[in-house]
């Protein structure tokens, strides 16, 4: 990551950050807003301390980034002090505001709301059609009786009401979907395996059909509307 110059003790001068490529440096790979409470992964990659606790709620927590096992983590002390000292323009009024407080600024500036709304209207009427050969992510068949066409809560209600008591050991078709997944891994107890590993849709965070620029601009739109 490029530093903004070096920061002294006691030093109060504001940075001022211009284009996308140095604001792009402070935004969360998860949240795709500008870090808060920084910490790092001993993998190497950085997220806001809200988004690591979201990683952290499986059984055996990954990298939303690189999948691999997540052991220790840490503050990002340096990040966090030049996102405290440093200023960017917002996209909407043209405000220059400081890092730290650009989350509050967008979730009130209506002019940014505009420029949100304008780059998702025209991604949607410029975006060519896309082809897909990614399998189906999004509906899954029932690994004990094949009951097809279940969304992850429609087979969470499912296998709780009717296969609570099954024995066998089966393949969980969330995770043989993905791309990291292992079609031939049998959970020992599927059920648990449900309410553990998959209580949040992966389709929140991650459009397999859209390129990364739109996935951008719909997480944006979303961030504006949670607030």
């Amino acid at each position: 990551m490029a530093m903004l110059g070096s920061l002294g003790a006691g030093q109060q001068k504001i940075n001022t950050l211009g284009g996308d490529r140095d604001l792009t440096e402070f935004l969360c790979p998860v949240c795709l807003e500008i870090f808060d409470s920084p910490v790092k992964t001993q993998c190497g990659h950085t997220f806001c301390m809200s988004c690591l606790q979201e990683c952290l709620r499986p059984q055996k927590p990954v990298c939303a980034v690189c999948r691999s096992g997540l052991e220790k983590w840490s503050k990002a002390s340096d990040l966090d002090a030049v996102i405290h000292a440093s200023a960017g323009p917002c996209k909407g009024c043209g405000i220059e505001v400081p890092l730290a407080q650009m989350r509050s600024h967008t979730a009130s500036c209506s002019k940014y709301q505009e420029y949100i709304e304008e780059g998702v209207k025209s991604s949607a009427q410029t975006q060519p059609p896309v082809i897909s050969p990614l399998p189906n992510r999004y509906t899954f068949a029932c690994p004990y009786c094949d009951s097809p066409n279940l969304d992850q809560d429609g087979l969470m209600e499912h296998c709780t009401s009717h296969h609570a008591r099954d024995p066998r050991q089966v393949v969980c078709p969330i995770c043989a979907s993905m791309p990291w997944g292992d079609p031939n891994y049998r959970s020992a107890d599927f059920l648990q395996h449900l309410k553990i590993r998959h209580k949040f849709s992966y389709d929140t965070f991650v459009d397999y059909s859209t390129d990364e620029s739109v996935m951008i601009q719909e997480a944006l739109q979303r961030s504006l509307m949670d607030h």
